[in-house]
């Protein structure tokens, strides 16, 4: 019987007999007898592979920009959804909106306002990834900040769902 502490520091199936690790290459090396007695296993250098956005434009190739960082893209991740939530809330808010906007102007009038104000979040969301597409990233960050500023659905928060 083990310890508990043993159990922690070991998998089920470690001390399985066809489990072979395989050696380190400064092993591997020192225990062969000669290379040139055995035959190789597989090409020493493989085709370097073409990406398909490379193969199909060369000229929109990304080579030389650098990939984005995991925070980087969490934080477009998290902006993008508040977006989509800004969306929903001019739809909640415009069809809300709607029964009051009919008093004070007229409804060829307020319906447009509505459904372009209910499209705003997605259409500055997608323009400013557009535009900002060969940019800084921080650069990226301000715009979409300053639209998740402008953008908020004022008829949802001043009104509600008015459940």
């Amino acid at each position: 019987m083990t310890s508990r502490d043993d159990d922690a520091l070991s998998w089920a199936g470690d001390d399985d007999p066809t489990l072979v690790s395989a050696p380190t290459r400064d092993s591997g090396l020192a225990s062969r007898p000669s290379d040139a007695a055995a035959p190789p296993t597989h090409p020493s250098e493989p085709a370097p592979a073409q990406d398909l956005e490379s193969a199909g434009d060369p000229g929109t190739a990304d080579a030389g920009r650098p990939a984005m960082s995991s925070a980087a893209l969490v934080s477009f991740g998290v902006l993008g959804g508040i977006y989509l939530l800004y969306t929903v809330g001019w739809i909640v808010g415009g069809l809300r909106l709607n029964d009051i906007a009919g008093f004070i102007v007229a409804p060829t009038a307020s319906v447009p306002a509505i459904i372009v104000a209910i499209l705003a979040p997605a259409v500055w969301f997608g323009v400013t990834f557009l535009l900002t597409r060969g940019r800084a990233t921080w650069l990226r960050f301000v715009w979409l900040v300053a639209g998740a500023v402008l953008l908020v659905p004022w008829p949802f928060a001043m009104l509600g769902t008015g459940l």
